[in-house]
């Protein structure tokens, strides 16, 4: 038996385990996805996982800075 039986050609989850979103924007920090997004990320095409996944860097400056200095990205 080979390990890459469980291997796909589709693109991985995004999710970084910080799951808390952002109240302002409705992104989660870690992953920069909508609720929505997390939710159907089982459900959706490979092609829709990739196009979403180009999306996702251009979210980042929608997290903007809170007051009570909390950090508004978490980096890993």
């Amino acid at each position: 038996m080979t390990d890459d039986v469980w291997s796909r050609e589709e693109p991985q989850s995004p999710c970084r385990k910080v799951c808390v979103i952002h109240p302002d924007s409705g992104l989660c920090v870690g992953c920069l996805r909508t609720r929505d997004e997390i939710a159907d990320w089982s459900l959706m095409t490979p092609d829709a996982r990739e196009s979403l996944m180009l999306e996702l860097p251009g979210r980042a400056k929608r997290l903007v800075r809170r007051r009570g200095g909390h950090a508004a990205r978490v980096e890993a």
